[in-house]
């Protein structure tokens, strides 16, 4: 694929970012993006490597046909690289800017560390189906007379409702926020991805016929058995936001948060929502993130944009190597010493460091107490030190759905981590006319598995409701 000898000639190159210095000022993405010639040369180094793992099963989830798009890109045949890239993927320009490239992992280029720059010319494609005018409303020529209710407009939810709409159904999104979305919009900051991406696809979406009710919470504004009566079938997207919770010493004190509470809060903020009552703001402030993943990265990034003073982050885990073992770990998602743009700015990072406690002073908080770890993450005596700190976020990740409300209505069985059983052929519950797709089904995952699993459900629901189907799963 490409040209026979790119990956010989021509090295990696990944798109630039703005200096720090500059960056944490605004809220906007800062990616510099590749002009046309570079993309096109980037995507010449995909190499006739014979199994292609960037989209088998270790790379990427919705087997995104990269070499063949690679290849159209390289040949300067951009409208069919897009058209090619939208048979499997329905938001490239999402996962364009912040899927984690399990692909560019996968990719046989990687063995010699310099994979094919993926992620880069998936989004240029998107960039400019965009930009030229080729992305337009995909109307079903025919309609099938089924209704189909879909709860959640997370990408899970989206990814279904398109599918749903482009097969002729009649498909209604029901969001309990006043925007569609879900933690694309509340949860991911702009820097990372602007929130205009959403707002076009919602109008696509709009245009083919997909119809969206927001402010609508199923499971206490409405019932989910109303849903059950008057639709064909029902589709559960609603993502997994219950946070693990670590009930640490002095966690109640004020100043403390869970991660997603800032995050959104901060979110509502920059795309002009009414602002919260008590806002949490981290200007002039010490700051302390306890989490090693990605919601914890978001949150040193918009502490910064805020204004901190510091900010610490906290890893349980031991530094990882700079580089993994290839011939052991290859092709799949390697653990490696990684810095996000985030953490880039200016954080401090802690490894090995168990958080014991919060201190704090007039019920407020102070510091974080923490101390190293063993091999097995546990304290070690006399090595206990605090961090100075003024706000301190909570980001360990979540432990599923919120039970309260729908899923608690449900009806439906849940898995032993408390998900909503389906299994990945049919997406059904244990409930006739009910499925469920996404981190609701999955637990936390990656917005590429949701998209996935949203198409999936899709068909599954539209082989239900006809008896077979044409959409891909």
């Amino acid at each position: 694929m490409g040209k026979v000898t790119g990956f010989l000639e021509i090295d990696r190159r990944e798109a630039k970012y703005q200096p720090a210095s500059d960056r944490i000022r605004h809220y906007r993405e800062f990616t510099i993006p590749m002009d046309e010639k570079d993309v096109r040369e980037q995507a010449s180094r995909c190499m006739d490597c014979g199994v292609p793992y960037c989209h088998g099963p270790s790379g990427c989830p919705v087997h995104n046909q990269i070499p063949d798009w690679n290849d159209l890109v390289y040949n300067d045949d951009w409208q069919s690289a897009l058209e090619n890239l939208h048979s499997t993927n329905n938001f490239p320009e999402f996962t364009g800017r912040i899927c984690p490239a399990p692909c560019e992992e996968a990719c046989t280029l990687n063995l010699e560390n310099a994979p094919v720059a993926i992620k880069t010319v998936e989004q240029a494609i998107a960039d400019t189906g965009w930009k030229n005018g080729w992305i337009k409303p995909e109307v079903a020529e025919t309609k099938t007379g089924k209704r189909v209710a879909i709860i959640g407009s997370g990408p899970a939810g989206l990814a279904a409702a398109q599918q749903l709409a482009r097969a002729g159904h009649t498909a209604e999104v029901f969001e309990r926020e006043p925007k569609a979305g879900g933690l694309l919009r509340y949860g991911i900051p702009d820097f990372k991805m602007e929130k205009h991406h959403i707002d076009r696809r919602v109008a696509q979406m709009s245009a083919e016929g997909v119809v969206f009710h927001y402010g609508v919470n199923i499971g206490v504004d409405r019932t989910l058995d109303s849903l059950m009566a008057e639709y064909d079938a029902v589709l559960m997207t609603g993502g997994a936001e219950a946070p693990r919770d670590p009930q640490l010493p002095g966690q109640d004190l004020e100043g403390v948060h869970f991660a997603m509470d800032y995050l959104v809060q901060s979110n509502r903020r920059v795309g002009g929502e009414p602002e919260a009552e008590t806002p949490i703001l981290a200007g002039g402030k010490d700051v302390v993130v306890i989490g090693g993943g990605d919601t914890a990265s978001d949150c040193v990034g918009t502490a910064f944009r805020q204004g901190a003073m510091a900010v610490t982050q906290l890893d349980i885990r031991p530094r990882a190597p700079e580089v993994e073992d290839k011939l052991v770990i290859w092709p799949y998602w390697p653990t490696k010493f990684r810095t996000s743009s985030s953490q880039a700015e200016g954080a401090e990072r802690e490894f090995q460091a168990a958080t014991l406690g919060v201190e704090g002073k007039n019920g407020r908080v102070t510091g974080v107490k923490c101390a190293r770890v063993d091999a097995k993450r546990v304290p070690i005596p006399g090595t206990e030190f605090i961090i100075k700190a003024d706000l301190v976020f909570i980001a360990l990740g979540f432990t599923g759905p919120l039970k309260a409300g729908m899923v608690e209505s449900c009806g439906a069985a849940l898995d032993k981590r408390g998900n909503v059983a389906a299994n990945e052929q049919d997406y059904r519950t244990s409930r006739d006319k009910l499925f469920a797709a996404g981190d609701m089904r999955r637990g936390q995952s990656l917005v590429v598995w949701a998209i996935r699993e949203g198409r999936q459900a899709a068909r599954a629901i539209d082989e239900y409701l006809m008896g077979s189907s044409v959409l891909p799963r």
